[in-house]
């Protein structure tokens, strides 16, 4: 018997995403360890869905960031905020809402037309955790923005 020793696969390139010079670039690597989305997306598809997040996420800042300029603030790291890790709160939450929201992208989308029965049953498992994660990416926003957040459940 004999067995022949390969290396494993080298990991795909997945270069920086950046978004102009307010925002930080987004690290798709890390986000994909962050968000612990596995490989079965590939990087071509988690950089759509990123950029999908990153381009809704700055919209939904865009006047906040507007306001920050005009203060004398260049980058969303100068804006005055505690840091965690030696990294502003405001980059922390920014890089949360940008990943969730492109996890819950990718998440959404796994489903497929040619899913079988048992596979639209996992699938429609994944619902709560899709409405969890752009809950989170929500949260982020608002925390962002220094406004309170509310849970409102319907009876």
């Amino acid at each position: 018997m004999s067995f022949v020793v390969t290396s494993p696969a080298p990991d795909p390139v997945e270069p920086e995403i950046t978004s102009g010079d307010f925002w930080p670039a987004i690290d798709p690597v890390k986000l994909r360890a962050a968000q612990r989305i596995d490989s079965s997306i590939t990087p071509d598809r988690l950089r759509a869905a990123l950029i999908e997040a990153i381009a809704s996420v700055n919209d939904e800042l865009d006047t906040w960031k507007q306001t920050q300029i005009l203060a004398g603030h260049a980058t969303l790291a100068a804006v005055p905020a505690d840091t965690i890790d030696e990294v502003s709160i405001q980059v922390h939450r920014y890089q949360r809402a940008v990943g969730c929201m492109a996890k819950a992208d990718v998440t959404e989308r796994m489903r497929d037309f040619d899913t079988t029965n048992e596979g639209h049953r996992q699938a429609d498992a994944l619902n709560p955790v899709i409405d969890e994660l752009r809950r989170d990416a929500r949260w982020a926003i608002s925390a962002i923005l220094g406004i309170s957040r509310t849970t409102v459940e319907l009876i």
